[in-house]
């Protein structure tokens, strides 16, 4: 199983969920970091990931060949991340065939009903844990 973790900006978010992820998975899956920029594909490849690539077309490509995609809710939305995720890596995460894990980040300029006063440690706790049960792990 290919799990892809997408992350912009520094990575923090990204490089926290591959950390996790390792420890909770180990050698099961594939645990990909993709990057909209090379800072946060270098933080992910830092973490642990097992391969890493950078930019628009690095994530378009991966969330079409994903079995599996965490990251910020974002994501989904063009011009997020301080405009780091484009009109074509929405769409692509949008329409990925793969189960998305999203991470409800106020920063991203999107607030989710239900999940106010959330930390967002619970809600990376919560993504690892739902990731393993898409695992089997």
């Amino acid at each position: 199983m290919r799990i892809v973790v997408i992350d912009g900006q520094g990575g923090g978010l990204g490089a926290t969920l591959v950390a996790r992820l390792k420890a909770r998975l180990g050698g099961a899956v594939q645990l990909w970091g993709v990057g909209t920029n090379a800072l946060a594909t270098s933080a992910m490849l830092k973490a642990g990931a097992d391969r890493g690539a950078t930019g628009e077309n690095a994530v378009c490509w991966n969330a079409a060949h994903a079995d599996l995609i965490l990251g910020p809710i974002g994501l989904l939305a063009a011009n997020s991340l301080l405009g780091e995720v484009s009109p074509a890596i929405a769409a692509a995460v949008s329409a990925a065939t793969a189960r998305r894990i999203l991470i409800p980040v106020s920063s991203c300029g999107i607030l989710v009903a239900g999940a106010a006063g959330c930390r967002l440690e619970d809600a990376l706790q919560n993504a690892v844990e739902l990731a393993a049960a898409e695992v089997g792990a």
